[in-house]
């Protein structure tokens, strides 16, 4: 049977649950499949953790450096996001340079980062001009179940609030916590049919016609957005998404966070 066929089977199957207020594992729409979330897993690291959502897993490093600022922000440490994508984890990732879905999620985690302020980038200047401490953050997705872009989201936030600057291996004074500003979040809706799903899993990722991204912050203003697929959705629509993730990131933030 065919791939077509086979998506076509699956579409149907879960269209019909959700006419009838179910999903196929038994959730309610707005809720989220269990959350473990552990820092300090990689020895070598300045900061990490390792985020399971349901059958996802992602693994998010924090290394930090001495490096050159940016010219257009002389007196601020910098932020590099990477996502890699692992073959294993998924039959729709293979070997090589990133692809779209591993680029967007960098760039959506960085965004989690860089809009909401998390890190005092100004406290990361040695010398104006000249050397500032660069944070590179990497996600590794170990297991694609769905909803990638919380869990990396949730991991990054996790090892940055964790995070150690290690001054004393470069002979810049005693090592410190890294300087952590806000606590971002980013919670997931897809839109199928006229039903709103939070922490889409792979199956209602694959036949949803739209996926809306939320980052807000601990005070629950939203910082960033990102909205993929083909399909649209209306202002009411967006609304209800925004207000409803504020809660969820509240209680993520309460629960993993202790913010």
């Amino acid at each position: 049977m065919s791939d077509v066929v086979m998506a076509e089977i699956r579409k149907d199957y879960l269209y019909h649950l959700v006419l009838k207020g179910e999903r196929a594992d038994g959730r309610a729409f707005d809720e989220y499949r269990e959350i473990t979330l552990q820092t300090g897993t990689i020895r070598k690291a300045d900061g990490s953790a390792d985020v399971r959502l349901g059958k996802t897993r992602v693994l998010v490093g924090v290394k930090i450096q001495p490096g050159e600022p940016f010219a257009d922000t002389p007196n601020k440490g910098v932020i590099i996001t990477n996502a890699e994508l692992v073959p294993l984890a998924s039959p729709n990732f293979e070997p090589g340079p990133p692809n779209e879905v591993g680029i967007e999620l960098a760039r959506v985690v960085d965004r989690g980062v860089r809009e909401s302020g998390a890190i005092d980038l100004p406290s990361l200047c040695i010398a104006p001009g000249e050397k500032v401490w660069i944070v590179f953050i990497d996600v590794h997705v170990l297991d694609d179940c769905g909803n990638l872009m919380d869990a990396s989201s949730l991991g990054a936030i996790a090892a940055l609030m964790t995070a150690t600057v290690p001054a004393a291996q470069y002979g810049l004074g005693e090592d410190y916590p890294l300087p952590v500003r806000d606590v971002p979040v980013a919670t997931t809706a897809v839109e199928f049919g006229d039903a709103i799903i939070f922490d889409p899993d792979t199956d209602e990722e694959s036949v949803a016609d739209t996926k809306l991204t939320v980052i807000t912050t601990a005070d629950g203003s939203v910082c960033g957005m990102q909205k993929s697929g083909p399909g649209f959705l209306s202002q009411d629509k967006i609304y209800r998404i925004v207000d409803i993730a504020c809660e969820r990131a509240k209680e993520i933030r309460e629960k993993f966070l202790e913010v």
